[in-house]
């Protein structure tokens, strides 16, 4: 585990390693080099996530529009947060949030490694 390309990547969890071990297994190192590179520059560091949902309360909607949820940022925009409560809610699960976030990441840099790299 200790010499994965994996773990190079900030705050990385047991089952973000986990889902990135079996979702490139059988990748060639061209691949993998691949897809780290591109997955690396879309991914959402989940210790990086409670900064960005501290500043929802200054920023309503700040960490739903950081995680593409555009609609529910725009939500919380308008409803400062849900009346904080919703940024509330955000701040404790902020690992889940960077999680569902990071596996759409991982779904989209497999088909662009799958694209780009046939040969």
């Amino acid at each position: 585990m200790f010499d994965s390309p994996f773990m190079s990547l900030p705050g990385i969890t047991p089952q973000e390693y986990t889902y990135l071990q079996s979702a490139t297994t059988g990748f060639s190192e061209q691949q993998l080099r691949g897809f780290l590179m591109i997955y690396s520059s879309k991914r959402r560091n989940p210790d990086d996530m409670i900064l960005y949902c501290i500043l929802g309360f200054f920023v309503p909607g700040l960490p739903r529009f950081l995680v593409n949820q555009i609609g529910m940022g725009v939500l919380y925009f308008f409803t400062v947060g849900l009346c904080f409560i919703g940024t509330i809610i955000d701040l404790i699960n902020h690992k889940s949030l960077a999680s569902e976030y990071n596996q759409r990441m991982v779904f989209e840099s497999l088909q662009m490694v799958k694209m780009g790299f046939n040969n």
